[in-house]
């Protein structure tokens, strides 16, 4: 049985024994964790969003990471080192196990619309090595997304093992270098006097203020800056983690922020902003000085280099938090045994094959919605928004259990543990209510449909089905308790 359920005594000593900080022999170093914590955060993804607002990109990229991703980190590390299992172990322990349920079930049905939105990139990406054209035509996008992610269920149905490796490949081949190759080329491309397509000046280190809306792209920050809380399962791993957990951190946050800073300014410095795709940017960077340098011929490899990152960022993602939500889920019996089953190599492919439904039903939007870029948005606004349930949960659980379980061991105490949470409470909220308000990108499109189509994916995705699963749950649907006691019965005959 899993530690994220354990509630007879004695197994709950053994789990605060594991969390009571140091191991004998510490098996990771801060910096390696700074590093790891990197490579799970940062892409060059959301480069295209930000690259709008050109140099106050800096400001709204600052914003969210001294709200949002220190508390983040902080809070989730104190967690993880006392309560070792992850989201569900902690909201249990300090809210209750429906509400845990909810968290893991966000953290699993935010990717429904993750994909899409990561595949919509990989097919305009595509695009430009074939037709630049096409990044902009929906029924192509839509195709790409439903045959790339079917591909990606076989694979991880078959459960392939050289999938292990390759996040962290990822991080080097398509984010590391040619971000690096993205701004080294950007400042070539102004140090021999060419304009830049945003302007530099002092007076636009801030966004201009055109309404709420001029200010929403800072939410997608938000989705850009999660993950800082998967790491931090790692704590007790570090030598001395009160002093070197928070060294890594800051490392951590130095480095995402370089990596999603420079390249969005190196694409304002080529694109104008009312030329820029969401989808497509990067791209329409790389095109941009590749063409002004004479070497087009990379153009293609940019585009490959950048497709494998999200494609084995994908692979990497699409098993994992299905494979927590089944784990739960065959414990406390929240899901129907279909959803349970596994194929022959112990994959959840009926929940693999069930979200591919859903996702190639949102595929099709992309097929009959005008503006790539607008369902683009709208599908990272849905992500975002669900995601942040997580945060608001985890935020409570652990002002919770430091008021009602002072004691417990734990081997990394955030300092101003109610601060950072309520801060952390705070901008999570507002993000949720910015998340309803059009960004101006989004064009001519009504506003009621805006808030109609985010906040009914909200409503029907974050709440309305979890609450179903948990008012309709019967006792036999709890299989791993009936495996066990058929293995029981079996070895009593």
């Amino acid at each position: 049985m899993s530690s994220m359920d354990v509630p007879a005594d004695l197994p709950r000593q053994t789990a605060r024994t594991k969390a009571v900080g140091r191991p004998a022999n510490p098996t990771l170093s801060w910096l390696t964790l700074a590093l790891m914590t990197t490579a799970s955060v940062a892409s060059l993804r959301a480069a295209p969003t930000m690259a709008v607002y050109g140099l106050a990109c800096v400001f709204l990229y600052l914003i969210p990471a001294i709200v949002f991703l220190l508390p983040t980190a902080l809070v989730s590390a104190e967690l993880a080192s006392g309560w070792p299992g992850g989201v569900y172990r902690w909201v249990s322990e300090g809210l209750s196990k429906p509400l845990g349920f909810l968290a893991v079930w966000c953290q699993f049905a935010m990717t429904i619309f993750y994909y899409p939105s990561l595949l919509a990139f990989v097919a305009s990406t595509i695009a430009y090595v074939i037709d630049p054209a096409l990044a902009s035509n929906g029924l192509y996008t839509a195709i790409v997304i439903m045959v790339l992610y079917w591909t990606g269920v076989w694979v991880s149905s078959r459960g392939t093992k050289a999938l292990a490796g390759l996040s962290s490949w990822g991080l080097v081949i398509g984010t590391l270098v040619p971000g690096t190759i993205l701004v080294v080329l950007g400042m070539v491309f102004l140090g021999q006097g060419n304009p830049s397509a945003a302007p530099m000046t002092t007076s636009n280190l801030l966004p201009q203020w055109a309404g709420l809306a001029s200010l929403v792209l800072i939410v997608n920050n938000f989705l850009s800056y999660s993950g800082m809380e998967m790491n931090a399962v790692h704590v007790s791993s570090l030598k001395d983690p009160p002093r070197e957990y928070p060294k890594s951190m800051f490392l951590a946050m130095g480095l995402v922020l370089l990596i999603f800073i420079l390249p969005a300014l190196a694409i304002s410095w080529v694109v104008p902003s009312g030329q820029l795709s969401l989808t497509a940017g990067v791209m329409q960077a790389f095109d941009a000085f590749f063409s002004y340098f004479h070497i087009g011929w990379l153009t293609p490899i940019a585009a490959v280099m950048l497709v494998s990152a999200a494609l084995g960022g994908m692979l990497t993602w699409l098993a994992g938090p299905s494979k927590g939500l089944l784990e739960i889920s065959r414990q406390e019996g929240y899901l129907p045994p279909f959803l349970q089953q596994l194929n022959k190599n112990g994959i959840q492919q009926n929940i693999l094959v069930t979200q591919g439904i859903v996702t190639t039903v949102i595929a099709l939007m992309y097929a009959f919605l005008p503006n790539v870029s607008s369902v683009y948005w709208i599908f990272s606004t849905i992500t975002t928004q669900v995601y942040l349930i997580v945060y608001l949960l985890m935020f409570v659980a652990a002002m919770r259990l430091r008021k009602n379980q002072p004691d417990h061991p734990r081997g990394y105490r955030a300092p101003l543990l109610g601060v950072l949470c309520t801060v952390g409470l705070l901008a999570s909220l507002a993000a949720l209510a910015i998340g309803f308000v059009p960004p101006s990108q989004f064009g001519g499109g009504s506003v009621g449909a805006y808030v109609l189509i985010v906040g009914g994916g909200l409503v029907i995705l974050g709440l309305l089905i979890p609450w179903a699963f948990l008012k309709f749950r019967k006792p036999s649907w709890k299989t791993a308790e009936n495996a066990e006691n058929a293995t029981a019965d079996g070895g009593a005959a």
